[in-house]
């Protein structure tokens, strides 16, 4: 059922940025009074479909290979390298027969409209849910950092103050995308009342992939606030809302404490001491082989803030958001050629997109990836490769500059090769997927 549902809503996700993409193409085109003769999503190889109708000149339809969408334009040598509707003579409604500004115009329509996508969804869930954080000045109990961050001199209890000069108002600002990505970090900590400076170095990165969901987590008491349902503590008779104050004969006060009691405990049978309300109970309750029980933990340690926006306000607030994506893919690929991040940790295919958006149905979770790839189409549709749009822009700049088309043959040349390239992009990116799930 989870495979399901992530695949449901990967399908669901994508389906919606595709149309929109190409619905830009398709918006700009028709302004200029440029035929468009399809409009998939899917594509249709080898003429095979799943549907199609046909309104005034264009063909709309679903296509059964899932690995995008496209439209069609008349007159545009484009992915169906049509070569014998370019040898006719240009008609007033082509592609080809419309000035440069023009072309070029329809060329950004759809990474424009992802741009807008990603804005507006930004916007909405501002709107919609604010932002909560964690004030940082509330974990008192300090940090648990990962065994990563261990090694770069982070302990248990750390405090954390600035990263990078700039104070943390926010605890969930320490590992503030803009702050990883950066040339090395540097973290300002609080350890036994003592100030201490700790630097990352800049291809931290290339093990951080790995660790970012816990690279250091607030410390916190905690009890139980959601259970597994099927699952061995639910079984045991474990409830919401339940203090384990004891495991065996180990006791503790952190969650961090309670789950190394547990990893070293995996596959044995033990005994919770619980606190539920003015009772005390003994629950023997068997642990998993990768040391879990079965439940979600909260606390009451931190002080939480949610910070409300306007209708109006919202959109500001998503703009910015945008930006801060954009510019983290930017220099996210910096980093990528640089060598700092491997290229198979930072890049996901449909596999490693659908585990992001879970196995469970959440609205929230689905439109915040769903915002995120859009930017993320935006931007690696608008790279200067051939076949992409980024490349048409680019061919499109040259003709503006020399003052004459460049020719179809070297048009259908690089196109070519574009399609080489991505087609050999897919291969890798399929293949680490499936790698992944191997591993």
């Amino acid at each position: 059922m989870q495979t399901f549902i992530m695949t449901a809503q990967l399908i669901l996700g994508i389906s919606i940025l595709v149309i929109l993409h190409e619905f830009g193409h398709y918006l700009a085109a028709r302004a200029f009074g440029i035929k468009v003769e399809k409009f998939y999503l899917f594509f249709d190889a080898w003429g095979v479909k799943l549907f199609s109708f046909k309104v005034g000149d264009t063909e709309w339809g679903i296509g059964w290979l899932p690995l995008g969408g496209y439209v069609k334009i008349a007159g545009m040598i484009d992915e169906s390298l049509d070569k014998e509707a370019m040898k006719q003579a240009p008609q007033p409604w082509e592609f080809r027969s419309k000035p440069a500004w023009q072309r070029l115009i329809v060329m950004i329509g759809g990474v424009v409209v992802n741009i807008i996508t990603g804005i507006v969804i930004f916007a909405m869930m501002s709107y919609a849910y604010g932002e909560k954080y964690i004030k940082n000045d509330s974990v008192k109990n300090g940090i648990v950092p990962s065994e990563l961050a261990k090694e770069y001199g982070f302990k248990t209890g750390d405090k954390l103050i600035s990263v990078n000069g700039q104070a943390i108002t926010r605890f969930e600002d320490a590992l503030k995308i803009e702050h990883i990505l950066g040339e090395g970090v540097t973290y300002q900590i609080e350890r036994d009342g003592e100030n201490i400076e700790l630097v990352l170095p800049a291809d931290f990165v290339k093990k951080f992939g790995d660790e970012k969901k816990d690279f250091f987590l607030p410390r916190m008491k905690f009890f139980v606030n959601e259970l597994t349902p099927g699952y061995n503590a639910e079984k045991a008779g474990l409830m919401v809302g339940d203090i384990i104050t004891q495991v065996n004969d180990s006791a503790f006060a952190f969650f961090d404490q309670f789950q190394g009691i547990l990893k070293a405990s995996a596959g044995k049978e033990v005994v919770f001491h619980v606190s539920r309300g003015a009772e005390t109970l003994q629950l023997p309750i068997l642990v998993d082989e990768g040391g879990r029980v079965g439940f979600k933990p909260d606390s009451k340690d931190f002080d939480y803030e949610v910070l409300n926006y306007s209708f109006l306000a919202s959109f500001p607030a998503g703009l910015d958001k945008a930006i801060e994506t954009i510019d983290a893919q930017i220099k996210g690929w910096a980093k990528i050629f640089k060598g700092d991040i491997a290229v198979n940790k930072a890049v996901q295919g449909p596999i490693g997109i659908a585990k992001f958006y879970g196995g469970e149905w959440i609205w929230s979770r689905f439109w915040m990836l769903t915002a995120l790839i859009s930017l993320g189409l935006a931007f690696m549709n608008i790279l200067p490769i051939p076949a992409l749009d980024g490349g048409h822009v680019i061919f499109l700049l040259v003709e503006m500059v020399i003052g004459r088309p460049l020719s179809e043959k070297f048009l259908e040349t690089v196109q070519y090769i574009g399609m080489i390239l991505l087609l050999t992009l897919m291969v890798l990116i399929f293949g680490n997927d499936i790698w992944g799930l191997l591993k």
